[in-house]
């Protein structure tokens, strides 16, 4: 192809390309922020072609100019993503928890509560749990926790599986719970506010009778430390609901419609830290938890640390004006 072509073909482009460049070094936003990193790509491909074809030194120095001024800024602003990333988990989380606190505190009473109160109705009236959940659920519940069963905390069918295996399968199974119990906040709070009761009352349950029955010697041990973050997820998704739930039923002075995409906003930065909360539980539980090896004393001390650090984190992060904004 001829220089000359090759030119009108892209000169446009390139043009455009150089207006977004201006408008990023000047710290604006532009109209084409959002395809940089493509159009920087293609950008470079054209350059390499340049080059290859013999073209005027003119224009590869100049297709050079915008390539490096484009690379700069690409890396720029991934730097900016790595800065607000870092911000987010060490101030804003916190200081969004703490500023939702209506919802917070309300899907904390609903979860913690329905969950230590079957957990002691339980073990008081054992039979209950078979009100709640199938026998052969309970079965499988007193395998897992068997102290015999060489497997602490892991289906039977999952014992011989490699700590990484069950990494994923503990993601996968509570970022559904949290979703589950996040989205269903659009049924008015309703949604939200029922898993929330629900999964306190089963996880009650399985706490009572494996206590009643003896087992609390590898349950308790085997959850305490991952307990910290992932039932602190499972309770901060169920608030995000909440927080949908009454955009919903009152909406103020705007629209459903606008109340709740404002609700949104807060209610999705809230389930971003709630995954992360999920990915620590679900690396504790799959490294740390399950290993046989552990004196239930070491575990209960690194538990009791690991709450600590979760109250803490949630209560004070963010609090002085040095924090990262």
């Amino acid at each position: 192809m001829k220089q000359s072509l090759f030119e009108n073909r892209h000169k446009v482009e390139w043009e455009r390309f150089s207006l977004t460049l201006d408008g990023l070094e000047r710290g604006k936003k532009t109209s084409g922020a959002s395809s940089f990193p493509a159009d920087y790509r293609r950008l470079c491909h054209q350059l390499a072609l340049a080059r290859e074809r013999g073209y005027s030194s003119f224009l590869v120095d100049s297709l050079q100019q915008l390539a490096l001024r484009g690379h700069q800024q690409l890396y720029r602003q991934r730097g900016q993503l790595g800065a607000k990333a870092l911000a987010f988990i060490l101030a804003d989380f916190p200081r969004l928890v703490r500023e939702q606190w209506h919802f917070v505190l309300a899907a904390g009473l609903l979860f913690f509560a329905s969950l230590i109160g079957f957990t002691l109705l339980v073990y008081w009236f054992p039979e209950l749990i078979y009100n709640l959940i199938p026998a052969e659920q309970v079965r499988q519940m007193q395998e897992m926790y068997n102290p015999e069963s060489g497997h602490l905390g892991r289906p039977a069918d999952r014992a011989a599986s490699e700590d990484w295996v069950m990494f994923g399968y503990y993601v996968m199974h509570n970022i559904g719970i949290a979703f589950q119990t996040f989205a269903s906040g659009l049924l008015m709070g309703v949604g939200s506010a029922f898993f929330l009761f629900y999964n306190g009352l089963v996880i009650g349950a399985v706490a009572g009778h494996l206590t009643e029955i003896g087992f609390g010697q590898t349950f308790w041990p085997f959850v305490i430390g991952h307990g910290a973050f992932e039932l602190t997820a499972i309770a901060l998704a169920g608030a995000a609901g909440l927080k949908l739930g009454w955009a919903l039923i009152a909406p103020g002075r705007l629209t459903r419609a606008e109340a709740l995409k404002h609700a949104a906003r807060k209610s999705v930065l809230l389930i971003c830290g709630v995954m992360l909360f999920l990915l620590i539980a679900a690396f504790i539980e799959a490294y740390w938890s399950s290993k046989n090896s552990l004196a239930p004393q070491t575990q209960y001390l690194v538990g009791a640390g690991l709450w600590g650090l979760v109250a803490t984190y949630l209560l004070f992060a963010g609090r002085t004006r040095h924090a990262p904004e």
